[in-house]
């Protein structure tokens, strides 16, 4: 069970790292100055937690719809947490105005946004040595 937090550097800069420093810097190989670019103080956070606190999962979004920093740890993939995490990312969004969500997501994750109603658009390209391609929701 997990619980999925409206957050902000400020409050949770510790956790949020530490999940991202997981999965993109050790797990993925990303530089960590790619993937911590400074944009992260004027962004809208979540973060899943477990019952007893423990970051799992996290996801920004800055102020142009721009979705991304999505990761979740990868002992808590396949049950729900980036669901439930995308989710709120979106409810928040409807309700924040926003007309569009636009990620970049690794080809690898393609499946899970269209699941959300994410549709690709554009050229597939590469970012930190791994294959993107853009995605966007109308919200």
């Amino acid at each position: 069970m997990i619980e999925v937090i409206k957050t902000d550097w400020i409050s949770s800069q510790i956790a949020i790292s530490e999940v991202r420093t997981q999965v993109f810097v050790e797990e993925q190989a990303v530089p960590y100055k790619l993937d911590f670019d400074g944009l992260d103080n004027t962004a809208v956070h979540w973060l899943a937690v477990t019952l007893q606190g423990k970051p799992v999962g996290t996801a920004r979004l800055l102020k142009d719809g721009h979705l991304g920093r999505m990761a979740v740890l990868k002992d808590f993939r396949h049950q729900g947490i980036g669901t439930a995490i995308l989710e709120s990312c979106i409810a928040y969004a409807k309700t924040d105005h926003f007309n569009r969500l636009y990620l970049h997501a690794q080809l690898t994750a393609i499946g899970f946004y269209k699941k959300q109603g994410f549709s690709a658009y554009g050229q597939q390209f590469m970012d930190a040595n791994i294959p993107h391609i853009a995605m966007q929701l109308t919200v």
